[in-house]
């Protein structure tokens, strides 16, 4: 139905979409403004960059909730239901797949701390590598977090107008800000205490809107499970993918990686591994809000055509689980970048040094929406790019000479600009459909960087 045809329809769609708008702007403002009353205001250098709070580190379970929907960001749930539109169930467990990274970095952590008795992946980097290697290291960690700034923005900002308008600009604006006020006040604490309530309210909404598509009669467990196909063409090429990047990709987030140093090593392997099984459980079950679009013939943003076609309530729960998600990765990516600096760097470490950086990080991660950039997968391509930490971590009681780091890095990064450029020889790729030069990439990638870091040790 066109609304050239209908044109007496138009006040009626017109009044609805501004009545959606207006609750999710309320719901955006109201829920900003609790955080920032009920977060703890941080005073000392602990508090801040630690989450200490009444001088005890976080237990299993807030641990473990905080792990898990600081990783459930906008962008993810935003692919994952994308995926099981293009893929049904294939594409949903494909995504999952990245949650690993939570299981293998839970274990490696313990084992630094633990055998190795460092404090940080800061510590550990310097202790075998040198500081030029760790400098490095932060480099691309810093690009991560930067790159989280703006790439969840957007997705926000599309469920509050089209690209380009001005609702679209001022939500990012009013979105960032807001999150960034409570950032401010806690630091690390107010991340880690918000994520419980942002976990909750996220399972609340997402068995609201799974409850909604099978209570319709023409969605049932058997359309599920039918819905896609276990080949390498529709699904598995990524699915093998993730697996691989989840060898390396944990290590180059810190968001991820600060929360293995905040409580005991016991603690933080448990609440990694129960984080690594109920985040794909998590990622799973918001993929089949595609899996529902693919039924329906749906097309484009799934969330976005599911919520649409399930009527406002449903779109505005929609809304409101992506402003939750969202909001609980950009408060970590600010409270990682600040702890970046300001401890690990040991450029300054005061509260007040802490705030300024998050204040900065707000300000250039926001400069590209405005630039127009488009969203980045950093799931994919930036996943390749630090493939050459993988025998950095995995190997890490393994003792190297200093070059080894230097020849894995760059080794990743090289396979990383194959793919983004679209150079990698064909012939050695041997699978078909989409995905299938991420997964060869990183299989000859991964290969490639092993090898390269153990060569200076087998010469020497």
């Amino acid at each position: 139905m066109k609304l050239s045809e209908n044109s007496f329809l138009a006040p009626v769609l017109s009044s609805v979409e501004t009545g959606r708008l207006g609750w999710a702007y309320g719901f955006l403002i109201l829920f900003s403004l609790i955080l920032f009353f009920i977060s703890p205001l941080a005073k000392t250098t602990d508090q801040f960059f630690k989450a200490v709070h009444k001088k005890k580190a976080p237990n299993t379970l807030v641990l473990t909730g905080s792990l898990i929907i600081s990783w459930i960001f906008a962008k993810s749930i935003t692919n994952a239901a994308n995926l099981g539109l293009d893929f049904g169930l294939v594409g949903g467990v494909a995504y999952a797949g990245y949650y690993l990274s939570f299981a293998i970095a839970g274990i490696v952590i313990y084992q630094l701390r633990t055998k190795g008795n460092f404090k940080s992946i800061h510590e550990f980097l310097i202790s075998r590598f040198g500081k030029k290697a760790m400098a490095i290291f932060s480099i691309l960690i810093a690009f991560r977090l930067f790159n989280e700034v703006w790439s969840n923005t957007m997705v926000i900002g599309n469920y509050f107008g089209d690209i380009g308008s001005s609702s679209y600009y001022w939500s990012i604006i009013l979105f960032t800000v807001l999150t960034l006020g409570y950032a401010l006040k806690g630091g690390l604490s107010s991340s880690i205490f918000t994520d419980v309530i942002q976990m909750v309210l996220f399972s609340v909404l997402l068995i609201i809107i799974l409850g909604t598509i099978f209570s319709t009669d023409e969605f049932s467990s058997e359309q599920i499970i039918t819905s896609g196909t276990w080949s390498f063409e529709l699904g598995l090429n990524l699915f093998f993918a993730a697996i691989i990047q989840s060898f390396s990709y944990p290590f180059h987030d810190p968001v991820l990686t600060d929360r293995g140093f905040i409580s005991s090593p016991k603690v933080t392997r448990k609440s990694f591994l129960w984080a690594s099984f109920l985040g794909a459980i998590c990622i799973v079950l918001f993929s089949l809000i595609g899996v529902y679009a693919q039924t329906k013939g749906m097309q484009g943003q799934a969330a976005v055509e599911v919520g649409k076609a399930l009527g406002v309530v449903i779109l505005l729960v929609i809304n409101f689980i992506m402003i939750t998600s969202a909001a609980s990765t950009l408060d970590s990516t600010f409270s990682s970048f600040s702890k970046l600096l300001a401890i690990d760097l040991n450029l300054k470490k005061t509260v007040s040094f802490g705030r300024i950086s998050m204040i900065i990080l707000a300000i250039l991660g926001t400069i590209p929406v405005f630039l127009d950039a488009e969203i980045l997968s950093a799931t994919t391509i930036s996943g390749t790019m630090v493939i050459g930490l993988t025998p950095i971590f995995i190997f890490w009681n393994i003792k190297v000479p200093k070059i080894s780091f230097y020849l894995s890095v760059i080794c990743g990064l090289v396979f990383g600009i194959f793919l983004v450029f679209d150079v990698f020889p064909k012939a050695l790729i041997f699978t078909e459909g989409k995905y299938a030069d991420l997964l060869w990439v990183n299989i000859w990638g991964i290969l490639s960087c092993i090898i390269l870091y153990f060569i200076p040790k087998w010469i020497k």
